[in-house]
């Protein structure tokens, strides 16, 4: 009868362990080996580059989208673009009916018109009241010397009438005659000093008709301004999204009749938590993958970073001090520049979803820095 704890098996015999093989301790000293390198190389890559990889799938693609709006108001004439099309910078969009800007800037060059005639016709009296001075003058001169004869001429009878060589009635004459003279020279001094104040006059109503024939030219360059404005082109190349005008509709100053997606100017914007933002810098390499392009990474760079987390830059901001508190890890937007050629950024648009990892190894130093400037700053503060 066999013990129950007998180890042997029905024939007797001991069983038997593969550790006793070479063979499978060879094969086991070797996994074991390849375990522990394996290991050792997982730690050291994760030491010198996985630790320093910061990654988010909270990321998107965005674009500065432009909003194509018209300065003018007016009936649309034609629109040039369909829905989605690619267009050049410069491009035709949308032309408004120019018609009535075209006879406001008419209606401008006709006052720039009248002004200069008003000009030359003031300019043209300025002649003829300048020869009138010459002419004011001369008659001035003339009855200067009539005054001064008439004068003479009594001073000479005077003392013949007083001997009685004279009569005084040729005298009284004589004196009224002298001031008669003085009376017309005095008029001509008035009619030669009301001429040369005409002059000046007529001098302020051609700055006049200048002023106005500035104004017009303004008016002439504002209207010319809306007639251009009524043809709205592309300020960028892009694509056009979002297109809700048509021929013949009625459109307002301001409002949007369609965007315009750059495609030079697409970019992804991450939002990493701010526990990922210590060795996050500016000019960091960055790897994205795009949930639309499986398998596939394009490289960029971190462009930007925000001033401030996303909470902030909200509609209405949180104001932690007021109620009750509870922590929440914040995210900050982060820029991110796409490096991608052009058939790639044809299937890229706004609003995809990707999933980005920033390199930050070359900002690894920065906390032992920031360490010891802060440690020399309270060393100076005495803190």
């Amino acid at each position: 009868m066999v013990s129950p704890c007998a180890s042997a098996d029905d024939s007797g015999q001991r069983p038997f362990s593969p550790l006793k093989s070479p063979r499978a301790r060879l094969i086991l000293l070797l996994v074991g080996l390849a375990l522990i390198v394996v290991g050792v190389l997982w730690f050291i890559r994760f030491e010198s580059f996985g630790r320093y990889q910061e990654s988010t799938n909270d990321a998107y693609i965005q674009a500065d989208s432009i909003t194509v709006a018209p300065k003018v108001s007016g009936y649309v004439d034609r629109v040039f673009v369909d829905e989605n099309q690619d267009v050049k910078m410069g491009q035709p969009l949308v032309q408004i009916d120019p018609r009535d800007y075209r006879a406001q800037a008419a209606q401008s060059l006709a006052q720039i018109d009248v002004a200069k005639a008003s000009a030359a016709g003031v300019t043209a009296q300025i002649a003829e009241q300048r020869a009138a001075i010459v002419q004011a003058a001369a008659e001035l001169n003339a009855s200067n010397a009539n005054a001064a004869f008439a004068a003479s001429q009594v001073e000479r009878y005077r003392p013949l009438a007083a001997s009685g060589a004279e009569t005084r009635e040729h005298l009284s004459e004589l004196q009224n005659q002298a001031t008669q003279a003085r009376s017309r020279a005095a008029a001509a001094q008035a009619t030669l000093t009301s001429a040369q104040k005409r002059v000046a006059t007529l001098e302020a109503q051609v700055r006049q008709a200048q002023a106005q024939g500035e104004a017009a030219r303004a008016q002439l360059s504002a209207a010319n301004t809306d007639v251009e404005a009524t043809i709205l082109r592309a300020a960028a190349d892009g694509r056009i999204g979002d297109r809700s005008v048509r021929q013949g509709q009625f459109v307002q100053a301001a409002t949007r009749l369609m965007t315009l997606v750059p495609k030079a100017s697409l970019y992804v914007e991450a939002n990493f938590k701010e526990t990922q933002m210590g060795l996050m810098r500016v000019g960091q390499p960055v790897k994205i993958e795009v949930d639309a392009l499986p398998g596939m990474e394009l490289p960029g760079r971190v462009a930007s970073i925000a001033p401030g987390t996303g909470a902030q830059f909200s509609v209405l901001p949180p104001q932690n001090a007021t109620g009750n508190f509870t922590k929440i890890v914040q995210r900050i937007p982060v820029r991110i520049a796409v490096s991608a050629g052009p058939e790639t950024r044809k299937l890229l648009v706004p609003g995809m979803s990707v999933e980005v990892s920033v390199d930050t190894r070359s900002a690894k130093d920065a906390t032992a820095q920031i360490r010891r400037e802060q440690e020399r700053h309270n060393a100076r503060t005495g803190q």
